[in-house]
């Protein structure tokens, strides 16, 4: 199944397009060639597109995979009319019903994220960002007590991605706290956390996978040793037990499932 290209098309910017098809994509064992052709909005955008999805059939010896999530007509009757791929309609599929059971027309209306820009919601996902960026790595107790939630762990658990993926995509502002060899000697996580409990989530990893993680940023160290890697580990999951705050192991989650599990944990 190798040789294959996945195109996500809209009048948009191919983003809801290309996230669905990566979960349908995900329920089969190929991985093709993805592109991305956002802001197809008229018929000689239309056209350009098609001569790149066209041309890809006959490099690749099999019809591409052409997920749209196009509305305006003029741009789905060019690709319907002329696409050598499979053409799978995303919107078209679930409108169609969804206007015959709620018994009123869609709007048909492109992606404005020039109206979301200007929504209170908007604003305070920006927010959240600048603050989950300003208190990364436990560069600043500032403020801390706004956090959503406090993440703490180890060196290279996972705890700036899930922080930032928590502010980006649900507004959350996420804190988050290495925990260092000085935390391991006086045996407790740092006094500035302490008084915000509740709000505190940790963060563990198997210490082989810890390895590699580490090893890839300071190859031969002592800090990426296997050794340090199980001693600062145990500490932390001693720690996590001892002050009674939730955790979680990041070994084998993706960032959405750790996310997804804090949100439910902390019920935010």
């Amino acid at each position: 199944m190798s040789h294959r290209t996945a195109f996500f098309v809209s009048d948009g910017t191919g983003i809801t397009a290309e996230t669905f098809a990566k979960a349908i994509l995900a329920q089969f064992e190929i991985e093709p060639r993805r592109v991305r052709l956002p802001f197809v909005d008229d018929a000689d955008k239309a056209h350009q597109a098609l001569r790149q999805i066209n041309h890809a059939a006959e490099v690749d010896g099999r019809r591409p995979l052409v997920f749209t999530t196009v509305v305006n007509p003029e741009v789905l009757q060019v690709l319907h009319g002329h696409c050598k791929g499979m053409l799978i309609d995303m919107f078209g599929t679930f409108i169609a019903p969804l206007e015959l059971e709620l018994g009123i027309k869609s709007n048909h209306r492109v992606g404005r994220f020039s109206d979301v820009a200007k929504s209170r919601e908007y604003h305070d996902r920006m927010e959240a960002i600048n603050f989950t960026l300003d208190h990364d790595d436990g560069q600043t107790d500032r403020d801390l007590a706004q956090s959503d939630v406090i993440l703490v762990g180890v060196s290279r658990s996972g705890k700036t991605p899930t922080s930032l993926y928590l502010a980006l995509q649900f507004g959350l502002k996420a804190s988050n706290y290495p925990l260092i060899p000085e935390d391991f000697a006086r045996r407790q996580l740092p006094p500035q956390l302490l008084a915000h409990k509740k709000k505190l989530f940790g963060l563990t990893i198997e210490p082989q996978r810890l390895s590699e993680i580490r090893h890839e940023r300071r190859p031969n160290s002592r800090y990426a040793s296997l050794e340090n890697c199980r001693y600062e580990v145990a500490e932390a999951e001693a720690m996590m037990r001892r002050t009674g705050i939730r955790s979680l192991s990041t070994t084998s989650k993706s960032i959405e499932e750790i996310a997804t599990l804090i949100r439910q944990e902390l019920d935010l």
